[in-house]
């Protein structure tokens, strides 16, 4: 995976709680084998109508968030199933980073595993960036994984914690492969004397 050091991008708010998996990404969109194309569900309950066209009332399909590349939403974002499909979805409709009070485990879990950053930051930080990407158009942060920290061209400048391990991960673009590659002189090592004695 790519390696996430630092992103500034806009930001677009989801001002809502409990944001569960089968709102980020429905269920009947599971059915495909890759894990790319998930983007264009995204949400999709919300931000279509029964028509299929876009919904003018749903936060992503306002023009002032085209591109957005930083959500910013409520606490318990990602409850619900476990499905990985919520992160690709994300990640796939450009999201490089979501700023919530709290997220659910298994879904910050599956971020981790693809690059997609999940930061927690305390309420009153996430309510001032929610309000700032709602009253300025363009509004953009700067999220710096290097030095934990999120930052905006005002006065915004607040510290977060990522487990020390994920952070190393998300810094060098090592995923599961990736790790197991880092040890590939060991493997072939191992590997050479299992055979010889075998």
């Amino acid at each position: 995976m790519e390696p996430f050091k630092t992103h500034n991008g806009t930001v677009v708010p989801l001002d809502m709680v409990s944001i569960d998996t089968d709102q980020i990404i429905p269920k009947q969109f599971l059915k495909r084998v890759e894990r790319t194309g998930f983007g264009q569900f995204l949400f999709y309950g919300w931000r279509f109508l029964a028509d299929g066209s876009p919904n003018p009332k749903f936060i992503l399909n306002g023009p002032q968030y085209k591109g957005a590349s930083v959500m910013v939403t409520g606490a318990n974002f990602g409850c619900g199933s476990s499905r990985e499909h919520a992160p690709w979805a994300l990640e796939d409709y450009g999201i490089k980073a979501v700023i919530a009070p709290s997220f659910a485990d298994i879904f910050r879990n599956n971020c981790f595993q693809i690059g997609l950053l999940p930061v927690v930051l305390p309420e009153e930080h996430v309510r001032t960036i929610m309000a700032r990407a709602e009253e300025i158009p363009g509004y953009k942060v700067t999220v710096d994984l290097e030095n934990k920290k999120v930052t905006d061209s005002q006065d915004l400048d607040v510290s977060f914690d990522v487990d020390e391990f994920r952070r190393y991960c998300l810094l060098n673009g090592l995923d599961d492969i990736g790790l197991t590659l880092q040890s590939e002189a060991d493997i072939t090592t191992y590997e050479a004397k299992v055979g010889a004695s075998s």
